[in-house]
């Protein structure tokens, strides 16, 4: 038996079946801190390049280093994206975790690990694949102070001979992964090939999972969601940008950095025309952000839930006193610290109703790429227009992972600015202004910016009681009278937010289904596979609180709603339930929160589950 025999044979009796192709999961187990960014990045997008719709996920521990941490790469020739339970293929670079890593492959798997592991090859189901790490490093000329990272090439390079990914591709992705710096990529490039090179002399690929050029991600883009967020606020035009670093949102407020300082400096004197402030916790930034937004700046800061907690009084200042400003909170798991690196859509509740007394807070939910984008312009036209604290809702999963998505499409509209009064329009009025007065029936007063030459432009912000003309008053009907007034506002919120997606059969279904964010691949996939149970289902995906006209007339049309939550408390269902009380029985909540993103299959089980007790 010749080696390459050998080392394909032990522990191996796969079953032989038809070879399944892109339509599997990878999954790369390492230690936290140990440099696989770069490899898990170059893999995922090597397979975007060859055609292949793909969805990366990376499971991290909360602190820096030390403990297992797991990437997954779903392969998916229907152009599914959620996350999956199983993974088929493993590469195994933690020992630590590697029994469970190895129970945890179906039959049929694969496992690739380091060859100087001493590891139990007794499941006679899947294929082992043992790696030469430490003598392929030390043929290579690697920087010591960079074998750490380098070292992670090698398993890209025996899945490219395993799996049949294309070498060309992984250079692709390393030229865009360090900019075309040549002295990196040649360095990285030198391991992947050393790797595929033996793996092809040594390896017998067991052709169960293979990956084959598709063109499915042609004219599509790869990327996260923070990063898309942050190029539509600069498109939108933010100007002041305070922030206090937290878990999963500091690279939103990176990435607003990095383009400000690249797109926004005067043409003349090179002056940066932005203003960038890392506070020294979340109520100073905050504070910096609705002071701009008065100022007539287009301001926003990013946080996530235990910055709302620190927020909500300011929040409530804002609604008050009706200062625009914009908050992105992308969640994260709680309640308290709860798991900084888990993934919660558990701050619904929280931001709609953030602030003492009665205050609700227009609320956006974007569940994609181009929608991180398109709402990170709107964001600062809707908090102009309604002159309010506007609060953008992503999370983990989306900010901070990989997705596939269609090229953005820019804003083609000018900017909103609201209703703001220049010194000629207050010459009309001859005196006759209140900044809290609403003349047009829709609940907005006009306001006017610092800078207004205007003698009868100034007025008081206040966050306390007020008349209609902005100044302080504890009377009974002044303060009906106002609160009136914005609850008429919130009406007219209902019109100008985006509407929810919906998408029915077209038929007399009976079962309608609620959900928003990143819960919606899940919805996706697993409408399908309730189909190929004979079960259809109508869809419906929120888009923004406060709910429309067409929110309630789904529910109406259907008999049962199914509201898919992330979180554990069934938080969207609750607010449904509370706007529509008389269609409580209709209304069924399917939470569920592991600090992982929903599956398709989980959606399946579940509502087959439910519709089993309803019959």
């Amino acid at each position: 038996m010749t080696d390459k025999q050998q080392t394909a044979a032990v522990g191996s009796q796969v079953s032989e079946e038809d070879p399944i192709i892109n339509d599997f999961q990878i999954v790369v187990a390492t230690v936290n801190g140990t440099g696989s960014q770069t490899a898990n990045a170059t893999l995922i997008r090597a397979l975007f390049k060859m055609g292949i719709p793909v969805n990366g996920k990376n499971i991290f521990p909360s602190n820096i280093q030390g403990l297992p941490t797991w990437f997954t790469i779903r392969l998916s020739k229907d152009d599914y994206i959620a996350r999956r339970e199983t993974s088929e293929v493993l590469v195994a670079m933690n020992e630590s975790t590697i029994a469970e890593d190895i129970a945890g492959l179906p039959s049929g798997g694969i496992c690739l690990y380091p060859d100087d592991w001493a590891i139990a090859t007794s499941r006679a189901d899947i294929t082992y694949y043992a790696m030469p790490i430490k003598m392929l490093m030390s043929e290579a000329e690697v920087p010591s102070n960079l074998k750490d990272y380098v070292v992670n090439m090698i398993y890209v390079g025996t899945l490219a001979f395993l799996l049949g990914i294309e070498i060309d591709r992984i250079r692709e992705a390393l030229d865009y992964h360090f900019g075309g710096r040549e002295k990196p990529i040649k360095l990285n490039m030198d391991m992947v090939e050393r790797a595929h090179q033996w793996a092809e002399d040594h390896l017998t690929p067991s052709g169960r999972y293979q990956v084959e050029p598709m063109k499915t991600t042609q004219g599509r883009i790869l990327m996260d969601g923070n990063s898309a967020a942050a190029l539509g606020a600069v498109f939108g035009g933010v100007s002041v940008l305070a922030w206090y670093p937290i878990t999963p949102s500091t690279s939103l407020a990176d990435g607003i950095s990095e383009y400000l300082s690249e797109l926004r400096h005067d043409p003349e004197t090179g002056e940066a025309t932005y203003a960038i402030v890392q506070a020294e916790d979340e109520l100073a930034a905050i504070g910096m952000v609705i002071g701009a937004g008065w100022a007539g700046a287009r301001s926003m800061t990013a946080t996530s839930g235990p910055g709302i907690s620190l927020m909500s009084e300011f929040a409530g200042m804002a609604y008050f006193a009706e200062v625009p400003s914009v908050i992105w909170d992308v969640q994260r798991m709680g309640p308290s610290t709860g798991l900084p690196t888990r993934v919660s859509q558990g701050d619904i509740l929280a931001a709609y109703l953030c602030g003492h007394g009665d205050t609700e807070h227009v609320v956006l939910l974007p569940s994609s790429l181009s929608e991180c984008f398109e709402f990170g312009w709107r964001a600062f036209d809707l908090a102009e227009r309604l002159q309010t604290l506007i609060f953008v809702l992503t999370d983990l999963d989306l900010g901070m992972n990989l997705w596939m998505g269609s090229p953005f499409e820019y804003p083609d509209e000018p900017m909103d600015r609201g209703k703001v009064l220049t010194a000629a329009e207050l010459d009309k009025l001859k005196g006759d202004w209140g900044r809290y007065r609403d003349v047009d029936g829709d609940g907005i007063g006009w306001r006017t910016l610092p800078g207004n030459e205007h003698r009868r432009s100034a007025y008081f912000a206040r966050g306390t009681g007020h008349n209609e003309n902005a100044f302080y008053s504890e009377r009974s009907e002044d303060w009906m009278h106002n609160m009136e007034r914005l609850r008429r506002k919130f009406q007219t919120a209902r019109g100008l937010v985006p509407p929810p997606a919906i998408d029915e059969t077209g038929i007399s279904v009976s079962i309608g289904l609620i959900a928003y964010g990143t819960s919606d691949p899940a919805v996706v996939e697993g409408r399908d596979r309730l189909r190929a149970n004979k079960i259809e289902t109508d869809y419906l995906r929120l888009k923004a609180l406060p709910l429309s006209t067409e929110v309630h007339d789904f529910i109406a049309r259907h008999d049962r709603v199914y509201v898919i939550d992330n979180n554990t408390d069934g938080q969207m269902a609750r607010l449904l339930i509370m706007e529509y009380p008389e269609f409580a029985t209709k209304i069924h909540s399917l939470a569920y929160s592991d600090g992982l993103p929903l599956t398709g299959r989980w959606l399946t089980e579940t509502v087959i589950e439910h519709e089993g007790m309803v019959k």
